[in-house]
């Protein structure tokens, strides 16, 4: 399908594309969840503002014990940066699994979690590693919690006329692991289930676990009840397949034409389990 038309403006720096949004503007990064949305007639902005050429949000670097990454970094840099590769292997792993090659190259980190499609790969691997997402407005700067930030069906906590500019991501600690794994639709890539976790392991044991899922419900979610479940016990397979037994539990499970909801809340606990018992190696 075509789009309805639009105006097209192109942004210099963030400070500038601020002063053109209003009520009726959407902000295209890559544009990759956008530009089919827009096809589809499902989304129908009167303007677009480009700030794909912004350099100043296209970054990625350490501060301390934190990676900072550009909201506009693609899914490629990230995937093939030593500084993520180093802090957190589950996020270069992650970004590596996105789409194809097209989405990888034009994609950006900022642009799909101001998207929040559930399916998306981020937003579990941002609200497992207890990240920052930092924005923008004409009025000033907030940070917000990556737990906090995707509160529904593509809906975020997001201000109207609000821009991502940047997110902290802690570095693993000595005795951290994390990972992501996914079950993905065949030909979009995105997760149907998705599973990040980050534990530490030591002497056989898994302690302060943050568990989030992305896929399942209406939108990513950390799993505290499976969390509290594995604080300090063996990684056993009895121990394991117990805690991944409580997945989802009290979420309302998606159903489509992909999956089931008794399907996806079967391969939550599937790929869960998988998750744990790889980390615990």
């Amino acid at each position: 399908m075509i789009p309805t038309s639009f105006k097209y403006k192109r942004a210099g720096s963030i400070q500038e594309a601020l002063t053109m949004m209003d009520e009726d503007s959407k902000i295209l990064a890559g544009g990759h969840s956008l530009i089919p949305a827009m096809k589809l007639r499902l989304n129908q902005p009167e303007k677009l503002i480009d700030i794909s050429k912004i350099s100043a949000i296209k970054f990625i670097r350490q501060d301390g014990d934190n990676i900072v990454i550009g909201a506009g970094s693609t899914h490629y840099d990230i995937a093939h940066s030593d500084i993520v590769k180093n802090g957190n292997p589950m996020l270069s792993q992650g970004a590596d699994m996105i789409g194809d090659r097209q989405v990888r190259n034009a994609g950006t980190l900022g642009g799909s979690l101001a998207h929040a499609d559930p399916a998306a790969d981020w937003p579990a691997m941002m609200i497992a590693s207890n990240a920052i997402i930092k924005t923008q407005t004409a009025r000033g700067t907030r940070e917000i919690r990556a737990a906090d930030f995707f509160t529904g069906f593509y809906e975020t906590a997001l201000h109207e006329q609000e821009i991502i500019t940047e997110i902290h991501i802690p570095k693993l600690k000595a005795n951290e692991r994390s990972i992501y794994l996914k079950f993905p639709q065949p030909a979009s890539r995105f997760a149907i289930v998705g599973c990040a976790v980050i534990a530490s392991v030591s002497e056989g044991a898994i302690s302060n676990a943050r568990i989030a899922f992305n896929g399942v419900s209406e939108y990513a979610f950390r799993d505290t009840a499976v969390e509290q479940a594995l604080e300090r016990v063996l990684a056993s397979e009895e121990n394991i397949t117990e805690a991944a037994n409580r997945a989802a539990e009290n979420m309302t499970i998606l159903s489509d034409p992909f999956a089931s909801e008794k399907y996806r809340k079967h391969l939550a606990k599937v790929y869960l389990k998988r998750a744990l018992k790889e980390i615990s190696k």
